[in-house]
């Protein structure tokens, strides 16, 4: 028997990056698994010079897996309070099927709500990722690769779907993980375990 509307729509926002309030999600770190730390996408170390896993955690929503997030940055780290100055590359890795055009919604619905871009620009934000975001099932991954330059490239498992050029649209989209003000603050923590150039330096909060 299919779950009732109600209960694939919240599942919906959730999988899609956005719990909907941090008290109904259970964020813990990913297990360890052979080879999870020291696999690299391709994508990822062509992007970023000597890439490294800054850190990693795993959404369930009401128990259930949502998906796997790992947080990619340079030899030279990020600085989390300017995270949108920086290269550095985010991947999920879902556990369950999900259209893009949920994806492409709960997003413009969290970049709003942080307050992100202007109405209009928003829109147009809405507009690009539902043409880019595919919908995904259970294995799939979704990267997003922020570069220096502000630009943002999305991959697909290592194919690429598209690149966003709008220098604004990385900062709101990353937001989503990265800024202070996420839905997910215990995910954010554990993705920014060790952001910088040091190893063991802790994320500020």
């Amino acid at each position: 028997m299919s779950a009732p509307v109600t209960t694939r729509r919240r599942l919906t926002l959730a999988l899609a990056g956005l719990a909907c309030s941090p008290a109904l999600a259970n964020q813990t770190p990913a297990p360890e698994s052979p080879g999870a730390a020291g696999s690299i996408p391709s994508s990822i170390t062509e992007a970023l010079t000597r890439p490294r896993l800054a850190g990693e955690g795993r959404l369930r929503w009401y128990g259930f897996h949502v998906y796997d997030a790992r947080l990619f940055v340079p030899a030279e780290g990020i600085d989390p309070a300017r995270y949108s100055g920086s290269a550095f590359a985010l991947e999920l890795r879902y556990a369950r099927q999900l259209q893009g055009e949920d994806i492409a919604q709960a997003s413009a619905k969290e970049m709003t709500r942080m307050g992100f871009g202007t109405e209009s620009l928003r829109a147009a934000w809405l507009q690009t990722m539902r043409a880019l975001f595919p919908d995904v099932v259970a294995g799939d991954r979704l990267t997003g690769i922020h570069q220096a330059d502000r630009r943002v490239l999305f991959y697909r498992n290592d194919t690429r779907i598209g690149r966003i050029e709008d220098r604004q649209f990385g900062e709101a989209f990353f937001g989503i993980w990265l800024d202070p003000r996420t839905v997910v603050p215990d995910l954010r923590r554990e993705l920014l375990r060790n952001p910088g150039r040091d190893p063991g330096q802790a994320v500020a909060r």
